[in-house]
């Protein structure tokens, strides 16, 4: 540790830790809008969830006065599966609360850089110890506010904590305007996609036949899932936590809805469509949990793999896997699961050659942007997770700090 870097109690570096409640009267104290009610669910590790936000009134969140969260105050989920994820709130989010599953940390400015917090307790190391720490004596885990009060930082100097954090934000920064990019490109794509197949805009002018899913343009067929793609599900194989941790490498190996690992070797080269087979399978929306992915990479069980086949392209078969309802193919009441069979009744509309290649020269460029972005974001990733441990413990330091 340099020598002018000193440790702290969390305790003695921070003007406020807390955490909440759940408001009283069930579902119905959640409104469509209002004051943010953070859960746990919404914090992730480095990044904010808007998946599943939650919203109180005035009333609601004038009792949970005590955890008004401020800008650039860090969270940390204290209970169960989740415990030990922190971020930071997005201000658009704020005014806001949270519940009592999650603790807000407010840093002292006058010692603390609050982003600097964040990324120290984003370590390996730090993220170990609370782990451990929640793990202790107890059938749930959970981190109580004497444990965060007690736990040990060790900081430089308060501009050298600036200077940290900005190199961390602007990789940060940058992943999250990848992300909103493809968002924004995904919705174009779903939109056009909806316009042309749901409501059948540009065709409104021609004949419709009856179908099994209501009138479709004349010309127009149903097909399952098989006609028009391929299942690459034999060539997947799980490796076990233990497993992968001796093949450390670099590509990525993918579960059900991320890559959770990356290993030394892989199993598949090219573009392919991952759909969620048990867990996380579905969305809010109802839809299926769907991952693109380009490159060599291994896939575990928990993900079906699908190509579209020679008369339809990936993109096409994505955006009609993205706009199915998959809540009656579902199996499992702990455990849900897609089973291949019940994924291979699915039913689409598709159109004429010539309006399908229409279709695709449209979404195509939007969905190599995509991909490209997802390159970048996974590089940006390895460089982030390489520089925090080595930035935040003193090892590399910045020039400007290096001899003071």
């Amino acid at each position: 540790m340099p020598k002018n870097w000193k440790t702290y109690k969390l305790s003695e570096i921070a003007t406020k830790i807390g955490s909440g409640a759940t408001p009283r009267g069930g579902k119905e104290a959640y409104k469509e809008s209002g004051i943010s009610l953070i859960r746990s669910q919404n914090v992730l590790d480095f990044t904010f969830s808007t998946d599943g936000l939650a919203f109180i009134d005035e009333l609601q969140a004038d009792k949970l006065k005590n955890v008004i969260i401020e800008s650039k105050d860090v969270l940390l989920n204290i209970t169960g599966d989740s415990v030990a994820r922190v971020c930071q709130v997005p201000d658009e989010w704020i005014p806001a609360r949270v519940n009592q599953h999650v603790a807000i940390i407010r840093a002292d400015n006058k010692l603390l850089n609050p982003d600097f917090l964040k990324y120290s307790l984003l370590t390996y190391q730090n993220k170990n110890e609370l782990l451990n720490l929640s793990s202790a004596g107890a059938t749930r885990k959970a981190i109580t506010k004497s444990m965060i009060e007690d736990f040990e930082i060790t900081l430089p100097p308060l501009p050298e904590q600036k200077g940290i954090a900005i190199i961390l934000s602007v990789i940060d920064d940058k992943i999250e305007n990848n992300l909103a990019m493809n968002k924004t490109l995904e919705d174009m794509a779903m939109a056009l996609y909806k316009h042309w197949f749901v409501d059948f805009g540009p065709f409104q002018e021609g004949k419709f036949i009856d179908s099994e899913l209501g009138e479709i343009p004349e010309g127009w067929e149903l097909k399952r899932l098989p006609e028009i793609s391929i299942n690459h599900n034999k060539k997947r194989k799980p490796l076990s936590t233990r497993v992968r941790a001796e093949m450390q490498g670099k590509y990525p190996y993918y579960g059900a809805t991320k890559a959770l690992d990356f290993i030394n070797d892989f199993r598949f080269d090219g573009e392919f469509i991952l759909l969620a087979e048990d867990g996380t399978v579905k969305t809010d929306r109802d839809t299926p949990f769907l991952q693109f992915v380009e490159g060599q990479f291994w896939v575990s069980n928990h993900a079906h793999v699908l190509t579209g086949n020679d008369l339809y392209s990936n993109e096409f078969v994505y955006l009609s896997l993205a706009n199915s309802n998959v809540v009656p193919i579902i199996t499992g009441a702990v455990q849900l699961k897609i089973n291949k069979q019940n994924l291979e009744s699915l039913t689409f509309i598709t159109p004429s050659t010539e309006i399908l290649r229409d279709f695709e020269t449209q979404v195509i460029h939007w969905f190599k942007q995509i991909r490209l972005n997802i390159l970048e974001t996974e590089t940006l990733t390895k460089l982030r997770d390489t520089l925090l441990p080595k930035l935040i413990s003193g090892e590399v330091r910045l020039n400007e700090f290096e001899n003071k």
